[in-house]
């Protein structure tokens, strides 16, 4: 069995176990749940910025052009946009709320993109108005929209068009959106007529680029590489036939994290489910084999100028993000021999986990450095049988049990990792519990408070009776 001094999911400089308990970038774990409370969201600011720097390293070395547009959706705390901004980060929003904030951080308007199926006409219109970099097009209908909104206001709308291009992935199913089932994007048979539609409106749009986004958490670098050859077989032939020339290619985001550090819980997770929530690519891979498959060589001069996208969420996030929660109660059932541990964070604290039944690796905060050889049942505070942290359809999708210290009491502080993407965001009020604290661990080593943990007044502060 693996001790916590050999376990993974610790890593010097960030995660760490000193004098018994879990630290984040140096800041004890258990001493900041007694500080700020039970839940806890906890994020690092060195990790993003890391995380930030290193992606843009590894494409740039590929490519001297690009824009590495954060996916706010995965995590849009202003703290965190803030960081990505200074980083060297740009930003894809998917509402007019996004791009409001996005726009409060200070990002400029050609660092900007805004994606989204449904979007309104006043988002719209002030999306044209900021002059962002490009509006992803998402249906013949969102181009006349646009064009309409444009002519309207008598500004020209920036647009890419996006296109669904029927590429399967081995990620979790509801996360890819590269297919013809999904609800995003042009099909191939509609581009031919939409290309053909975005330039004869020239005095109301400029036709920038193309995008395509094949799906989240994505273990294999082929499927963006047959991604991207599709879109530069539509540049090229655009170019060849019109002599109209794009200035990006938006590969979409997709990039995954490990939420499977050497454990071995890995053992009890399908190989299929495994490899997913496993998957290591790097990013320059990636770009480089899209390159390779796209046969620049054949129009090279059209590659001098363009400007190449990505939009990394929870690469960016994922894993500079922890859920800390505490064992509020221990039962057992003779029946069974389980032991459970219940706990103060539910899945309204990290829906995916219901959602698409995602694994978030846990582990003790107050013992880090003892044995995690005991198998619990783990659960959370909610009314439902699926407020669980294991899979109730045995062994599925996730381990039956969590192994932790035998030694785990009420009142010890628990981690659940990897928690910086989406679940903050998608946090509810349901049950009527407060929404947690968020605070941020500094690059000088300090924290702070990122998002006050909410009253009880905040439960009603919107109600009219």
């Amino acid at each position: 069995m693996m001790d916590g001094k050999k376990q993974g999911w610790l890593g010097p400089g960030y995660l760490e176990a000193r004098r018994g308990r879990l630290t984040i970038d140096g800041a004890d774990a258990v001493q900041l749940i007694e500080e700020h409370g039970s839940p806890l969201y906890v994020f690092s600011e060195k990790r993003i910025a890391q995380n930030t720097h290193g992606l843009r390293q590894a494409v740039e070395s590929v490519h001297p052009r690009v824009k590495l547009c954060y996916a706010s959706k995965a995590n849009s705390n202003m703290a965190v946009l803030a960081t990505i901004k200074h980083a060297g980060g740009d930003i894809e929003v998917n509402s007019g709320g996004e791009l409001h904030k996005a726009r409060l951080i200070g990002f400029l308007p050609d660092q900007i993109i805004f994606n989204g199926v449904s979007k309104t006409d006043e988002e719209i219109r002030d999306a044209i108005e900021y002059g962002i970099l490009a509006i992803n097009i998402d249906s013949l209908y969102e181009l006349d929209q646009v064009i309409r909104v444009a002519r309207s206001i008598g500004r020209r709308a920036n647009i890419s068009i996006r296109i669904v291009p029927e590429i399967v992935t081995r990620s979790h199913i509801a996360l890819q959106t590269g297919l013809l089932s999904s609800k995003f994007g042009l099909s191939p048979a509609e581009i031919e007529g939409a290309f053909a539609r975005a330039l004869e409106a020239r005095d109301a749009i400029t036709f920038a680029g193309v995008h395509i986004h094949i799906g989240s958490q994505t273990p294999d670098s082929e499927p963006y590489a047959r991604a991207f050859a599709e879109m530069w077989r539509f540049l090229v032939d655009l170019y060849k036939k019109t002599g109209h020339r794009l200035t990006h290619i938006n590969i979409g985001g997709g990039l995954p994290v490990d939420y499977l550090p050497a454990t071995q819980m890995a053992e009890d997770i399908a190989e299929r489910e495994r490899d997913m929530l496993s998957a290591r690519l790097d990013a320059s891979e990636v770009l480089r084999a899209a390159l390779n498959e796209a046969r620049i060589a054949d129009e090279p001069r059209l590659l001098e100028d363009l400007t190449i996208v990505l939009e990394p969420g929870r690469r960016i996030i994922g894993d500079a993000g922890l859920l800390l929660t505490r064992v509020c109660n221990i039962k057992t059932r003779p029946e069974t021999g389980d032991t459970w541990l219940l706990t103060d964070a539910g899945y309204s604290l990290m829906l995916s986990s219901v959602l698409y039944k995602w694994y978030y690796h846990l582990v003790s905060a107050s013992r880090a450095e003892e044995p995690h050889i005991a198998p619990f049942k783990v659960a959370g505070p909610l009314c439902d049988s699926g407020d669980v942290y294991f899979d109730i359809e045995r062994g599925e999708r996730l381990p039956n049990y969590r192994l932790l210290p035998r030694t785990t009491v009420v009142g010890d502080a628990l981690a659940l990792l990897n928690t910086g993407a989406y679940a903050l965001d998608q946090a509810s009020q349901y049950n009527g519990r407060p929404r947690p604290a968020a605070v941020m661990v500094k690059e000088q080593g300090e924290t702070v408070v990122v998002r006050r943990r909410e009253s009880y007044e905040d439960l009603y502060s919107l109600d009219a009776w």
